[in-house]
């Protein structure tokens, strides 16, 4: 996942948090209660708001609201505003990527992560998140001890020694 959604989403989830309050929230506050960088949370904004999925207004009371409710925004939504399509392949959608020979079970590959990536990224809204809890079948994943280990890297060994 990328800075950038990694962001994008922790500033909706302060939105969404504020949104009981009805409040706008100024973007330097966000950037300063969740550490981004204020330059690149101004253009994620910036993204988000052509999107329609928040909205800003100006001056003394100014600031950022959603402009969706947040358990109708899901993490797929901010990922594809953000990033672009679930698992794109060289920037074309795997289902017309079609490489030659005994590499074509790959576009099948690319498809099964798409599936897998929008298992997790539609079933979680932002509400959830703001709510600060996953959906069962989200959360399910995570009993899975496994789940907590990243896998070390396999040429980490050949390039330090």
């Amino acid at each position: 996942m990328s800075a950038g959604l990694d962001y994008a989403l922790r500033a909706m989830i302060e939105l969404a948090a504020a949104t009981p309050a009805g409040r706008p929230v100024k973007a330097d506050e966000i950037a300063e209660s969740q550490a981004i960088p204020a330059r690149f949370l101004a253009q994620l904004l910036a993204e988000l708001r052509r999107a329609e999925l928040v909205s800003s207004g100006r001056g003394y009371a100014g600031g950022y609201w959603l402009a969706v409710p947040p358990e109708q925004i899901t993490v797929a939504d901010i990922a594809r505003v953000i990033d672009g399509p679930l698992a794109d392949v060289h920037g074309m959608s795997p289902e017309v990527f079609g490489p030659p020979g005994v590499a074509a079970p790959t576009r099948e590959l690319w498809i099964a992560l798409r599936v897998a990536l929008r298992s997790v990224l539609e079933k979680v809204t932002i509400a959830d998140l703001a709510a600060g809890a996953l959906p069962a079948g989200v959360a399910a994943l995570l009993e899975d001890p496994d789940a907590w280990l990243r896998r070390p890297d396999p040429l980490a060994t050949h390039r330090d020694g």
